[in-house]
């Protein structure tokens, strides 16, 4: 391995190394990671990818946040989720939560396992919803109180416990917009590394209702007819953007 070329995806939190503006591609001897503890989670241009963890080691390195490079391509933008995920769950989970025993890396899948009571557990995944919702020739866009005054996006959140996937989508949309929707459609799925959730994107139409905000979430939400300037919008990458896309296309259709 100390000669094989490579890419290394060298995680702090939520921020990943940069050489050069690009994803680290060379030995590990070159990066100086030869002694590092390193896992391989995948391929990208037919060469290994490595998950290493960042130590003190790399304070003069370049890390930028994960957000940050969701303009890159998808089979490689993927990896770079699995890793930030990856090393989350490694960092947050070191100890077993049934014997406080120090967990180790499974030999034989993608787990940590506990050598003293054979306790196993697997990388977290959260899963919610995206949702985009049209009425007639306009889309609901929303400003979260984390992008106050700037960017308008879907809505989303969690699945809770006991919940259908459907039933998240309707109450996720009624809670932060005080509408009713119908004839919902699942539309695709994006993993999102902060820190470890899958969204699964629909699509769906007014039913009932007019926009009542959720303001613990909600700084401004507004119809945004089709044909007209749109606001601020998510990057490319993201599901939110495809979403919105893909709506804007059938408004633009439909009679």
């Amino acid at each position: 391995m100390k000669n094989e070329n490579a890419y290394w995806i060298l995680v702090r939190d939520f921020e990943i190394c940069l050489a050069d503006e690009a994803i680290p591609f060379g030995t590990a001897e070159q990066f100086h990671l030869s002694e590092r503890s390193k896992l391989k989670i995948g391929n990208y241009q037919e060469y290994p990818v490595y998950l290493v963890q960042s130590n003190e080691q790399d304070q003069n390195k370049t890390f930028v946040s994960l957000r940050s490079q969701l303009f890159r391509e998808e089979e490689l933008r993927l990896l770079l989720h699995k890793a930030v995920s990856l090393n989350h769950f490694f960092a947050t989970h070191t100890f077993c939560g049934k014997c406080a025993h120090l967990f180790e890396l499974a030999n034989d899948e993608l787990a940590l396992h506990c050598s003293n009571c054979n306790n196993r557990i697997y990388p977290t995944i959260s899963p919610s919803i995206i949702v985009a919702v049209r009425h007639g020739k306009k889309i609901l866009l929303a400003n979260h109180l984390r992008h106050k005054g700037t960017i308008y996006t879907t809505l989303a959140g969690f699945v809770e416990v006991g919940e259908t996937i459907e039933q998240t989508v309707e109450r996720e949309v009624f809670e932060e917009s005080g509408i009713k929707i119908k004839n919902i459609r699942y539309f695709g799925s994006q993993p999102w590394a902060f820190p470890n959730s899958l969204m699964l994107g629909f699509l769906a139409d007014y039913e009932s209702g007019e926009i009542n905000l959720q303001e613990e979430e909600i700084f401004d939400a507004k119809w945004f007819d089709c044909n007209e300037p749109l606001p601020e919008l998510p990057p490319k990458g993201t599901i939110a953007l495809r979403l919105i896309e893909e709506t804007i296309r059938i408004c633009r259709e439909k009679p």
